[in-house]
């Protein structure tokens, strides 16, 4: 089970590369450089941050992405929801069916408290705060 998707990994360290440059447009491929990420992979995902509007893009020469959000705002769980959806550990599913025991299932009310407390904690991390703990 993956917590954090290589989507949302990489679309983190976009961010984290951007937020590091405030006010500067930067180029896709400066970025993919930078962070080692697959640049065709990256416009992809840049593609749907502009879509969100965590990001905003200028066309033609000398352009590129720069942070629409200020990086004290945009949360992990936001850009994980972009990403993977909905933050679900446990889809209570068999073949594609609801499980008949989902109401009354005592695991299920475990994880969806555990998920509950994830959800929270993911909250509370921002690229700003990702960028202070690197420095620290």
């Amino acid at each position: 089970m993956k917590l954090i998707t290589k989507h949302t990994d990489y679309a983190v360290r976009a961010l984290m590369h951007l937020a590091k440059r405030p006010g500067r447009v930067i180029p896709a491929s400066a970025i993919a450089a930078g962070e080692r990420i697959p640049e065709k992979f990256l416009r992809r995902l840049l593609r749907e941050l502009i879509k969100k509007g965590f990001l905003a893009s200028k066309e033609g020469k000398g352009g590129g992405v720069t942070l629409e959000k200020n990086p004290k705002e945009i949360r992990l769980i936001d850009v994980m929801r972009v990403f993977q959806g909905g933050f679900e550990l446990s889809g209570c599913m068999f073949r594609k069916e609801l499980c008949p025991n989902r109401k009354t299932c005592v695991l299920r009310s475990k994880v969806k408290a555990i998920e509950k407390e994830l959800a929270g904690r993911f909250g509370k991390i921002t690229i700003s705060s990702l960028i202070n703990e690197k420095k620290a």
